[in-house]
């Protein structure tokens, strides 16, 4: 009797040369007991507020509420997170009003639908050299064509950005301004006055990124771009929740402008209705009751702490010849080998010795540089980084 052939996936066309993340992937390696994974750029589950989010989402199932929070609801989102996220970021500088949000499962999803609304196969987007790697596969299976931006010490450069927009009339822009992923460099205020000024001679669409805004640890707040006169009309902010509350609850936003508004909210109901009730209306619960400033400045402590033990034990640890950055904010450390080095190729023998990190290559639009890797400081204590780093010393010495 003929076997028949085994069935072959129909895969759509645009996932073709669209990788897994070596991020995900690396990620999976360090679920070993033993490992210390300065991988992932993971928030410390033990300062989440996890009586305050049980007693949010009891609050909304009780027998008041639970029929609301259990059924469907609107695409924008739940009226009174909306408005309490509005009334965050006006108070942080940006202006917001509750219309000018879509509520979205966590900032990933705000990406596809702007990728969704704006982007043809073909088209160019402007990228920061390297790049947060997650919005890179995002472009990518929009068919698009990431174009990158030259970026130094102080991030993005304006005047080759304009360049660039002149070259390659890109569709969009997307930056991480403010403690950047993977590099954590800040865009300084006379970058950002010349980059809005840019965007709007340019009428450049902008996507603004802004997850670690509010882990700051020197340093005075960032004015956003989305603030800034002339800019504003073109660029699509989006922030989340998953940094400074829990990434398990999925809640992310677009604040964009309003030429944007219901492309995007078709784009979502195309999607997936609306995001997830129940949890929107204990986020915004709990987004009520908590003292939030406290909260922040609890993860800011704790987190400065850990920054600092990484950044003490670094020129130790790397080989001679080696950079780092020191970021004033965010989640993560950037690092140069010297010439020779390439932080791919030494991967398995740091996991030999059980500690992780992320090779920059993947952060690459184009042509990586081999020598970097990314350092994420948040989940470990300053105890098990100075364990977790000696380990990498032995590794990068071997």
């Amino acid at each position: 009797m003929l076997r028949p052939p085994d069935p072959q996936a129909p895969v759509a066309a645009r996932l073709r040369g669209i990788a897994s993340s070596p991020v995900r992937e690396i990620l999976a390696l360090t679920e070993r007991p033993g490992v210390i994974s300065f991988a992932g750029g993971l928030p410390a589950p033990e300062l989440f507020d996890a009586a305050g989010l049980r007693e949010a989402f009891a609050a909304v199932l009780d027998d008041r509420s639970a029929g609301r929070s259990l059924q469907y609801s609107t695409t924008e989102g739940d009226p009174e997170l909306r408005r309490r996220v509005a009334d965050r970021l006006s108070l942080r500088g940006l202006p917001t009003d509750p219309d000018g949000l879509l509520i979205t499962s966590g900032s990933q999803q705000a990406l596809t639908l702007i990728a969704t609304v704006l982007l043809e196969p073909g088209d160019r987007i402007l990228v920061e050299d390297p790049c947060y790697l997650a919005a890179l596969q995002c472009f990518q299976l929009a068919g698009a064509v990431p174009v990158p931006v030259p970026c130094d010490d102080d991030g993005l450069d304006p005047e080759a950005l304009d360049r660039l927009v002149e070259e390659h009339r890109p569709k969009l822009l997307y930056t991480v301004p403010t403690f950047h992923n993977p590099t954590g460099r800040t865009l300084p205020e006379d970058r950002r006055a010349a980059l809005a000024e840019v965007i709007a001679r340019r009428g450049l669409w902008t996507i603004e990124d802004d997850p670690y805004g509010e882990l700051r640890y020197a340093g005075e707040p960032a004015v956003a771009l989305a603030a800034r006169d002339g800019a504003a009309d073109y660029v699509l902010a989006l922030s989340t929740l998953s940094k400074v509350a829990a990434p398990g609850l999925r809640i992310g936003w677009v604040r964009a402008p309003a030429a944007l508004r219901l492309p995007l909210t078709i784009a979502k109901q195309a999607a997936d209705l609306h995001s997830s009730t129940v949890d929107q209306a204990a986020t915004a619960r709990w987004l009520a009751h908590v003292d939030l400033d406290a909260h922040l400045e609890r993860l800011r402590s704790v987190y400065r702490e850990r920054r600092d033990a990484m950044l003490a034990e670094l020129p130790t640890v790397l080989p001679a010849g080696s950079t780092f950055n020191r970021p004033d904010g965010g989640m993560f450390l950037w690092v140069r080998l010297p010439e020779g080095h390439d932080a791919t190729a030494l991967l398995p023998a740091a996991l030999q010795q059980q500690v992780a990190y992320v090779p920059g290559a993947p952060f690459y639009a184009t042509e990586a540089d081999p020598r970097t890797l990314r350092l994420s400081f948040t989940t470990h204590s300053p105890a098990e980084i100075r364990q977790g780093l000696e380990r990498l010393r032995v590794a990068l010495a071997g």
